[in-house]
């Protein structure tokens, strides 16, 4: 079992930056590659970025690409995701999820899932 707490989501204007954590506890941090998604309102949630077990691979959605990084520290059991130029469109409920396999972009693919932690983007 792997336990996730997603932090540092808040209210930002357009063009900010903000940097989500997720912290892990229970099972090796290092054996799960970890996702982000979001979950508009109204939307289904999407794939944001992915990291491998290892940090050596990452994936990104086109819409972000550029703009979002994702990253981890093993010493602390966390991945990051590192959000700049902040869009309207971006305001969403953003989650982190473990996966115990190699990185996906389905949320299907994923088996454990964190509470989540709104970002806000105003224009």
């Amino acid at each position: 079992q792997v336990q996730l707490v997603e932090s540092g989501g808040g209210l930002v204007q357009a063009g900010g930056s903000l940097r989500l954590s997720c912290a892990a506890s229970g099972r090796i941090f290092s054996n799960y590659a970890m996702g982000w998604f979001r979950q508009a309102p109204g939307k289904e949630r999407e794939f944001v970025a992915a990291i491998s077990w290892n940090g050596a691979s990452s994936y990104y959605a086109d819409s972000v690409k550029g703009r979002f990084t994702i990253s981890r520290d093993s010493a602390k059991n966390t991945v990051y995701l590192q959000i700049r130029s902040l869009k309207p469109e971006d305001t969403a409920v953003y989650y982190c999820a473990a996966r115990g396999l190699g990185t996906g972009t389905r949320k299907d693919d994923y088996d454990y899932w964190g509470q989540g932690t709104q970002v806000t983007v105003s224009s």
